[in-house]
């Protein structure tokens, strides 16, 4: 049963949308973002920092894979965020905010891209930028 409001509306009518009207995804809805972070600094023992990046993949579910050396690592991962700033804001601040609780050395961060999705695809089918990160984990270079 209907209830009619004053003026004669009805609560939680349906509305249609006419035939060939397109949809459009609301705007500040998340998107997948693909961040690639590199960080460098003086050399460290290599078990300690392989043991470090593994924590950081458990704490930081979303990570894909690490690769790294002695004095430099590069992480890439896939973050939701609403827009690139965003997405670069929570990547900018990844390094800092694990660093102890997963034992990561007190490197800088010395790179960092951020594309939407479509991008990263695009780049992947044309044979340009990183393959997909297979197979996903803690590597060395």
């Amino acid at each position: 049963m209907r209830r009619v409001r004053p003026g004669g509306t009805t609560r939680g009518a349906l509305t249609s949308v006419a035939a060939g009207d397109t949809y459009e995804e609301p705007r500040d809805l998340p998107r997948l973002w693909h961040v690639t972070l590199s960080v460098a600094g003086p050399g460290v023992p290599l078990t300690e920092l392989r043991r470090s990046l593994e924590q950081l993949a458990h704490d930081h579910p979303f990570l894909l894979t690490s690769r790294y050396a002695s004095d430099h690592a590069e992480i890439r991962y896939w973050e939701e965020a609403r827009d690139l700033h965003d997405a670069a804001a929570v990547a900018l601040r990844l390094w800092g905010e694990h660093r102890l609780s997963a034992g990561l050395p007190p490197w800088e961060i010395v790179g960092l891209e951020v594309v939407d999705r479509e991008t990263y695809h695009q780049r992947v089918a044309e044979g340009y930028g990183p393959p997909p990160a297979a197979p996903v984990g803690v590597h060395p270079f």
